[in-house]
């Protein structure tokens, strides 16, 4: 599982058929930008949790879905990376 931040919506609508009808959105993992299915209603600013590979297209809907990479969770509260550290450190 990877902590990410979600950056914005993203509009496809051209697609393969078996990506239904599922959001996208552009999530920031460190400095890398990546996209993220969306399967619990996410908004830009939202620290999420997301999960890859094979868990990624069962939290999606199925093992044939299309995606290796999905969001399972928005996180309540997530401090500032320094303070996170100072936190993990005491």
């Amino acid at each position: 599982m990877k902590i990410c931040q979600i950056v914005s919506p993203l509009v496809s609508t051209n697609r393969i058929q078996t990506l239904e009808h599922k959001h996208l959105q552009v999530v920031r993992d460190g400095s890398a930008l990546l996209v993220a299915v969306d399967s619990v209603g996410c908004v830009p600013g939202d620290w999420v949790i997301c999960v890859g590979s094979s868990a990624a297209r069962e939290a999606a809907g199925s093992k044939e879905y299309p995606s290796d990479f999905t969001i399972v969770g928005i996180i309540d509260y997530w401090p500032p990376e320094g303070d996170a550290l100072k936190e993990a450190e005491s």
